[in-house]
């Protein structure tokens, strides 16, 4: 089974195929929207359930958005498409822990213009990977930004960050 249909899969087991934040087509699921405009947002509630999903088959916990992270993620999007350029996940780790938040994780991508092409970017690679799957997360936020002059133009922010 493909990616893609695997994703289409999940959802339609969860039931999930009706959440939107983001503009799309009619009846087309908000992880297949496409990001590359000012106006567009990630389905944030859409992406906690894709990766609650795949960390509960890999024998972990749920995810739960937290505003604080979503607010986090948000700013660093941002930031990232003002400058052109992912930022160091580990600078915004550290920034992270000294806000208080316990075993803080990033992923700080772009270029993917859907949320299922960026869960299926991180999922097949193995430092992303481990930030979706790491074994103390309880909570996240999750963030794009478009920056239209960009060669990228889309860019990510997942946060994670335990209890």
């Amino acid at each position: 089974m493909s990616c893609t249909a695997a994703i289409a899969s999940l959802a339609a087991m969860l039931g999930l195929a009706g959440c939107a934040d983001a503009p799309r087509p009619s009846g087309q699921p908000s992880f297949y929207a496409d990001l590359g405009a000012a106006s567009a947002r990630v389905d944030a509630g859409q992406a906690r359930a894709m990766i609650s999903a795949y960390r509960l088959n890999a024998g972990l916990g749920q995810l739960r958005l937290d505003p604080a992270l979503q607010e986090a993620a948000e700013r660093e999007a941002r930031a990232m498409a003002a400058a052109d350029q992912p930022s160091s996940a580990d600078a915004v780790k550290k920034r992270l822990a000294s806000a208080g938040l316990a075993r803080p994780e990033a992923n700080l991508s772009a270029g993917y213009r859907t949320l299922a092409a960026a869960f299926s970017g991180w999922r097949d690679s193995a430092p992303h990977d481990r930030v979706m799957k790491a074994p103390g997360a309880t909570r996240m936020g999750i963030a794009t930004a478009y920056a239209p002059g960009s060669k990228y133009q889309v860019y990510w922010a997942l946060l994670l960050a335990a209890d």
